[in-house]
């Protein structure tokens, strides 16, 4: 009924920078908190940045700084603008949003299949 559909990823040299995308679409009749998460090789699934459809934002303090969350309720897309890239960066990134379907009650999480990032030293 929903898909997360991300774009953006590839590979980068350390410093350099890279903008994800994530289009939410189906029947949605809302989107609530939107965000980034990442997980490298052996490494549990982490939090990037979230954010809520009033704009308010939460970012983990490794990225703070250097990524900047958006969305554009309009359209149900998210945004990742990932500057000053490190190699510790380099992992898959997914997108996922809290949607509530039209004609449900409530809401859940949906997640995208991933993007890949790989940034080079």
């Amino acid at each position: 009924q929903v898909q997360l559909v991300e774009s953006g990823g590839g590979l980068v040299q350390a410093g350099g920078s890279l903008r994800l995308s994530c289009a939410a679409s189906g029947s949605i009749f809302s989107i609530n908190a939107m965000g980034w998460f990442r997980q490298a090789p052996g490494k549990q699934r982490e939090l990037v940045a979230m954010i809520t459809s009033g704009g308010r934002t939460n970012v983990a303090d490794s990225v703070k700084g250097r990524f900047t969350i958006s969305r554009d309720n309009a359209k149900n897309t998210v945004y990742l603008q990932m500057n000053s890239l490190k190699p510790e960066d380099t992992a898959v990134y997914y997108c996922n949003g809290d949607v509530t379907v039209v004609g449900s009650m409530g809401s859940r999480r949906y997640w995208g299949q991933g993007t890949q990032v790989t940034v080079s030293s």
